[in-house]
């Protein structure tokens, strides 16, 4: 990321398709193909683990670390391989132009999935699959007892299970692991599957230049196969559920803080182990990105620890975390870190030295940078560093257009105005906030495809601490045209992108 380029913030959900869903059959190879009309290059997601109906359907949120939101899979690409019919997938078709209905998506899904795994099995032994399955053991075996156990107790958290299978006992563990070996194999299929769909939607990337930017999210849910199965790497109580909890403290936004609830780690054993479960992390979102966001860079150097009995965060206290030391190690192993710092937020000095010494960009949203600080604000273009990844906002912001509208003070608005030298009408603030950020010094500037479109409000991916209508979001087929792609063609061209 030293060199100047820009690129297109858009999760997978988001593509068009046929199933409810975005996926990763023909839309989106469509959808590469606009970025490369339009002369762009990267593509960033959001982070592509299973999701949970329980979080909302958050990304964010998931029963694992490592496997892959099995929804994602593409059945039209099942069906090449002769494991769906034409006819199964026009009983499956739903509306392309309508938000994202996790339900019915999952009940159609798992109706072509259970159709195309028997298939699969009836065709006999797959020396590609057995080879998967040895070389993912490491993860893939754990997650996919521990699917399989969900649902056989209902999908009760795992602190819940008989003991027995709660504290992984050998014998209990490896006698599970026969009676559900059908359920297993179905679930160590579905991640084959997706990693099969992955690994040739990311090598047509390549041959059109498109990099991917990926999303890790700092903690992991607790309800997940990577707390059952390594739950010394967390700090919990007898037991096994969380003693601690992560969140912010109380802030300008909100007077209790945030309470997430994620379990945090105990980096005293992550350290004694060389931070082993972190290398294979990373090396395993390496493989499937070419960069990956780094969500709460900051809870790598410090974080906010909460006792779990407490309702707020409000009582929590600052834990110091070994991050040079972390960083060191990591960088001891992968000749070089693809890592973008999400660093929103109030950031004290540390955290900007360790980025520096690592040299990692940090994020800068210029939805931000319209206030009374507007000439000194990090965020505003003439203040941008090379080192950065601007944006005009994330997945947790409104749209540019649905901030003019919604959002901004009427001083916001002629701040703006005088920024860039003429008043502005709400449908053209989103070209506009792009032009600004193409022009800026900041290496590499991505925009969110609603911004792209124009779109209000009403395009909007997520609220922050709400649960309900969020990662909903579609585009529509015909919203990819070729105009927009000329031009963005145009303004990456002459803002020698």
């Amino acid at each position: 990321m030293r060199r100047r380029a820009s690129g297109i913030l858009l999760h997978l959900t988001s593509l068009p398709g046929r199933f409810g869903i975005g996926d990763m059959g023909p839309a989106a190879r469509h959808f590469i193909d606009f970025l490369a009309e339009a002369g762009q290059s990267y593509w960033q997601i959001l982070p592509l683990n299973p999701i949970m109906p329980v979080h909302g359907n958050s990304p964010y949120a998931s029963t694992s670390a490592f496997a892959c939101n099995t929804l994602l899979i593409s059945p039209e690409l099942l069906a090449e391989e002769g494991l769906l019919d034409s006819a199964e997938l026009g009983r499956a078709d739903l509306p392309p132009d309508v938000p994202v209905n996790y339900l019915t998506v999952q009940e159609v899904k798992r109706k072509l999935l259970t159709q195309a795994y028997s298939r699969f099995v009836e065709q006999g032994d797959d020396a590609d699959y057995r080879r998967f399955c040895r070389d993912e053991n490491w993860w893939l075996d754990d997650f996919a007892l521990f699917a399989s156990l969900k649902e056989r107790f209902d999908d009760r958290s795992w602190t819940d299970w008989p003991q027995e299978l709660r504290d992984r006992e050998k014998s209990a563990i490896q006698r599970a692991a026969e009676e559900l070996s059908d359920r297993v194999s179905y679930e160590k299929f579905l991640q084959y599957v997706f990693l099969k769909q992955w690994g040739a939607l990311k090598e047509y990337c390549a041959q059109r230049s498109i990099h991917i930017v990926g999303d890790i999210p700092i903690y992991v849910y607790d309800d997940s196969s990577d707390v059952w199965a390594n739950p010394e790497l967390f700090k919990l109580d007898g037991q096994k559920k969380p003693a601690y909890v992560a969140g912010v403290p109380p802030d300008y936004f909100s007077k209790t803080g945030q309470r997430w609830g994620n379990p945090v780690y105990e980096w005293d054993v992550h350290r004694q182990t060389g931070y082993a479960w972190w290398v294979k992390r990373l090396a395993h979102n390496m493989r499937l990105t070419d960069f990956v966001r780094v969500d709460h860079f900051r809870g790598f150097l410090a974080y906010w620890q909460i006792a779990a009995r407490e309702k707020t965060a409000v009582n929590g206290t600052w834990v110091e975390a070994p991050a040079m030391n972390f960083f060191t190690q990591l960088s001891r192993k992968f000749p070089y870190l693809p890592i973008i710092a999400e660093d929103l937020g109030i950031i004290t000095p540390d955290v900007r030295e360790l980025m520096n010494h690592f040299e990692f960009p940090g994020m800068k949203i210029l939805l931000f940078s319209f206030g009374p600080d507007m000439p000194r604000n990090p965020y505003i273009p003439h203040n941008l560093p090379r080192n950065c990844v601007a944006y005009t906002g994330t997945h947790d912001n409104n749209t540019a257009r649905g901030w003019f509208e919604h959002e901004a003070t009427e001083e916001d608005r002629e701040r703006l105005f005088g920024y860039s030298g003429r008043t502005i009408e709400a449908a053209h603030v989103p070209r506009e906030m792009i032009r600004l950020l193409m022009m800026s010094a900041a290496n590499t500037v991505i925009f969110p495809m609603q911004d792209v479109l124009g779109l209000g409000s009403d395009a909007r991916m997520n609220f922050p601490s709400t649960t309900q209508g969020n990662w909903e979001w579609r585009l529509t087929p015909e919203q990819l045209s070729e105009a927009d792609a000329t031009w963005l063609s145009e303004m990456t061209q002459i803002y020698g992108r």
